[in-house]
């Protein structure tokens, strides 16, 4: 039995969830997801609690168990508390400033990169330095914050770009310089 998969899902005070058929609804304080499971997993809904059960015990049943109860799982809290992932942008002019529902970024090329806000993210920027990203579907948050991270990954030399809030960059050496 999977170990994720078995553990049920508690709802939380003011979520309500509603499963229909693989299709499952869950409407919250923040907003509201939908999403379509495979058709071999049982979600049913026991009092305050989500089960998910898998038919029998072959590998892609096992596989989807777990897969189904996380992403429930991930639903439930997007609705309730939401999803957010922090950028930094290190490198001597690199700097970003919203406008309007805009993310402007100067990130040494001789162009601004402009990136509009899509629908269920919002884009805050703290300092000139800092992006934050927040949204209720876990996917959409960390897909938009790896699109914009891929704008100028950081590179090894001096670790200029966009990087996660806490994530560690390997540096390599640069050239020595000695002549012939």
């Amino acid at each position: 039995m999977s170990r994720i998969g078995r553990k049920p899902i508690t709802i939380p005070a003011g979520v309500k969830i509603t499963v229909d058929g693989n299709k499952v609804t869950v409407a919250g304080p923040k907003g509201t997801l939908d999403s379509t499971f495979h058709p071999k997993m049982a979600i049913a809904v026991e009092g305050e609690t989500v089960v998910v059960s898998r038919p029998d015990d072959s590998n892609e049943s096992k596989s989807l168990h777990g897969l189904t109860r996380t992403l429930i799982s991930n639903m439930v809290t997007g609705v309730t508390e939401g999803f957010s992932k922090d950028l930094e942008v290190i490198g001597v002019g690199y700097r970003v400033a919203k406008q309007g529902k805009n993310l402007v970024m100067n990130l040494g090329f001789s162009h601004q990169v402009i990136m509009p806000e899509i629908d269920g993210i919002t884009i805050e920027v703290p300092d000139p330095n800092k992006i934050k990203v927040v949204g209720i579907d876990k996917q959409k948050v960390g897909q938009f914050a790896a699109e914009i991270r891929e704008k100028r990954p950081p590179e090894p030399y001096k670790g200029k770009g966009i990087r996660y809030v806490g994530e560690y960059i390997i540096r390599k050496e640069g050239k020595t310089g000695k002549g012939k």
